[in-house]
């Protein structure tokens, strides 16, 4: 770092920082990278750093909805649901109300994705259904 010496930031390293901002890296650690002091670094690429960030964020959000709005990713569906719609998981109040065990069903699926179309919908080979029961001691309370 060169002190005393006025400093002038150039196109790419203006650039660099809003890569580098994207990307999530710390501030120290891009200045640290341009050899400059981090009070510099924000003073003089304040908005390459607000700007990196939120096109990335933006990005990430694009690919995010994209994902949960082409049914290609359950996840991430469920995840945007949550995050936006407010949505959360919850034992139903219906359910605490006596003594009885929870019963359930769990499906156990087995499938083949076929190698040469990996974008093809899996072909199900084998379905079983097995019901169980959840104490209602084990149960906690939201």
């Amino acid at each position: 770092m060169t002190q005393g010496v006025r400093f002038e930031p150039t196109d790419e390293q203006r650039r660099t920082v809003r890569g580098m901002a994207g990307y999530g890296m710390p501030h120290v650690d891009i200045a640290t990278f341009l050899d400059i002091d981090a009070k510099t670094l924000r003073k003089h690429f304040t908005r390459e750093l607000d700007l990196g960030s939120i096109e990335a964020t933006t990005k990430v959000a694009q690919s995010l909805f994209r994902m949960a709005t082409e049914g290609k990713n359950v996840a991430a569906a469920i995840f945007w649901m949550k995050a936006r719609a407010g949505w959360r998981e919850k034992q139903p109040e219906a359910l605490m109300e006596d003594d009885k065990p929870i019963t359930a069903t769990v499906s156990i699926v087995r499938t083949i994705i076929d190698p040469m179309d990996p974008q093809a919908p899996p072909q199900v080979i084998e379905e079983e259904r097995l019901p169980f029961e959840i104490p209602r001691r084990s149960v906690k309370n939201p």
